[in-house]
């Protein structure tokens, strides 16, 4: 209780710091946490990745399905390459950990569904900008529209992704009549799950963060085969190691 009329007890200042602290419970380090992350949203692309990217990668996480991988990638450097399970709660519970842990520059590398024609299957796409559809990053005080570190997307374009808006909502499965088009005359031209709510963790915690799409759906609702979005999810961590790449 505070004491009426002066300053509360420097116990009551002391557990009220502690409430604002981050300290992890749904990442369990088992091996060294790299300043610079990968963030694939399926567990099992963040192993395909790890594969593909790390020279000895070892598990850095498997609590709560979470897999994760820490190794040395090809600019001699640690990176570390985890999944943020799907949705914006689970992202940003991710992001959150993350930068406690050490973490200062994330790129999610992910999935969209295309929004208008002309955005073929396998395409990939630098979020310039994010519209904060979703639950999370309005519950963090997202509003308008949201952006990440602007040095990352620069290197994200010079691999040949578009700069492009995209939407973060909450439903994969969106049966609503009308929403896809009011996203469109917002300007986004894909849509997705987790990158507002990434965005918005990253700047309230002061780490720079990315993303990078590849499309595997258009707007008839044709979809990527499991063969095509594999190698999909490989070319968008291909494209998002070149942003954290040392130089």
């Amino acid at each position: 209780m505070f004491h009426t009329g002066g300053r509360p007890p420097l116990s009551t200042l002391r557990r009220l710091a502690v409430q604002h602290e981050i300290r992890p419970v749904h990442l369990k380090p088992s091996a060294a946490l790299a300043k610079r992350v990968l963030l694939p949203d399926d567990p099992h692309r963040a192993l395909a990745v790890a594969q593909h990217l790390l020279e000895g990668p070892r598990m850095f996480n498997h609590h709560r399905g979470l897999w994760g991988y820490t190794g040395v990638a090809s600019d001699g450097d640690p990176l570390t390459i985890q999944s943020s399970g799907m949705g914006g709660p689970s992202a940003a519970i991710v992001v959150e950990e993350l930068v406690a842990l050490g973490a200062r520059r994330l790129v999610r590398i992910g999935t969209c569904g295309a929004l208008v024609a002309g955005l073929d299957l396998g395409a990939v796409v630098a979020v310039e900008r994010a519209l904060p559809c979703d639950g999370a990053s309005a519950a963090l005080g997202a509003n308008g529209s949201v952006s990440g570190s602007h040095a990352l997307l620069e290197r994200l374009v010079a691999t040949g992704a578009r700069a492009a808006t995209v939407v973060s909502t909450d439903l994969f499965y969106d049966r609503r009549g009308g929403e896809a088009a009011g996203w469109v005359e917002q300007g986004a031209i894909a849509v997705e799950m987790e990158t507002a709510a990434i965005f918005q963790v990253a700047s309230r915690r002061g780490a720079e963060a990315a993303c990078v799409l590849g499309v595997t759906a258009d707007p008839d609702e044709y979809r990527a085969t499991p063969e095509q979005v594999e190698t999909i999810g490989l070319r968008v961590g291909d494209a998002g190691y070149a942003a954290l790449r040392t130089l």
